[in-house]
């Protein structure tokens, strides 16, 4: 991951943060990798069910759709609050 890729990247993130935020959630970059992006969701939204479906093509779209060098969004499971 190049800090221009992840800049780029943040830039369209940035765009849909404030939805997440009202949800008390965010979205986080894990890595960048061969014109991959791999983001998790955070907080309210990393056991959020809507998160499956609608979410996950909105945040696809618009990366995809800002950012002609990506190929491909994955959204990587939250993880497992074991406390």
């Amino acid at each position: 991951m190049t800090g221009k890729e992840f800049d780029e990247v943040e830039r369209v993130l940035e765009k849909i943060r404030p939805a997440l935020k009202d949800h008390q959630g965010s979205l986080r970059i894990v890595n960048i990798e061969d014109g991959i992006v791999y983001l998790q969701f955070e907080g309210g939204c990393s056991d959020c069910p809507v998160v499956d479906v609608s979410l996950k093509n909105v945040v696809d779209i618009a990366i995809k759709g800002n950012i002609g060098w990506v190929k491909k969004v994955e959204i990587l499971p939250g993880k497992i609050n074991l406390a």
